[in-house]
């Protein structure tokens, strides 16, 4: 298990002065990377390699909203790599070791230079020591789509959306999709990333509410999905 600890800070809370979604799906995903830099084969490796990994999917439950202030640790480990997938789960936990949230997430080994999902060389697995996967359900990789929705207004790519892959990173995606709630009783989250956006695109949102369930999808203009989020009660 690969662990950091630090310190729920103002700038990633909301107006409950609670830890917010994008802000935990950060703390993941910089997790991940802290990982891989670590073992040698981080962000500039996979660049000089034209490798690189790409988010396929997260499931989150939280248990409990982390607060303003509050000592957290966050850890991660991998579990699996199957085909061109690598499977890892995280927990981020109190300072007592009590379990906040829960998350899943699987990963695509792409090659930068064709786009393509490859299969990783071995020497990626064989940096990575498995462990168990954390007992909790995990859902389907993939999100049902609604039959309807409400389109909302467009949002255009900036510079600010973009990470090192020059694409709109993952949790900005998240970030949107929260933008457009109207409460924050949802302990469940899935995103399902289908498309890369760039700079100079633009995204339609379109929101389907249910009781228990409010779905987002993120998509291009003729409705290709960049991303689905799906916020459960």
């Amino acid at each position: 298990m690969y662990s950091f600890s630090t310190r729920v800070r103002y700038s990633e809370v909301d107006a409950s002065l609670q830890l917010s979604y994008p802000a935990i799906i950060n703390y993941f995903q910089d997790c991940s990377i802290f990982h891989s830099e670590d073992l040698g084969i981080g962000i500039d490796y996979l660049q000089q390699e034209h490798r690189v990994w790409l988010m396929n999917s997260w499931q989150i439950q939280i248990l409990r909203f982390p607060s303003y202030g509050e000592e957290i640790t966050v850890n991660t480990w991998p579990y699996e790599f199957k085909s061109m997938f690598g499977y890892r789960n995280f927990t981020m936990t109190d300072n007592c070791g009590t379990p906040l949230v829960i998350a899943n997430s699987i990963w695509v080994f792409t090659d930068t230079a064709t786009g393509r999902p490859i299969r990783p060389d071995p020497v990626y697995a064989s940096r990575y020591p498995l462990e168990p996967p954390y007992p909790m359900e995990y859902a389907p990789r993939k999100i049902d789509l609604p039959a309807k929705g409400t389109a909302l207004s467009p949002i255009p790519v900036t510079l600010s959306h973009l990470d090192s892959n020059r694409h709109v990173n993952n949790g900005q995606y998240v970030a949107m999709a929260a933008t457009l709630l109207s409460d924050k009783d949802y302990n469940h989250l899935r995103v399902e990333y289908k498309k890369s956006a760039q700079l100079g695109d633009i995204i339609y949102p379109r929101i389907s509410h249910t009781e228990a369930m409010c779905t987002i999808v993120l998509a291009s203009e003729d409705g290709t999905p960049y991303a689905i989020a799906e916020f459960k009660k």
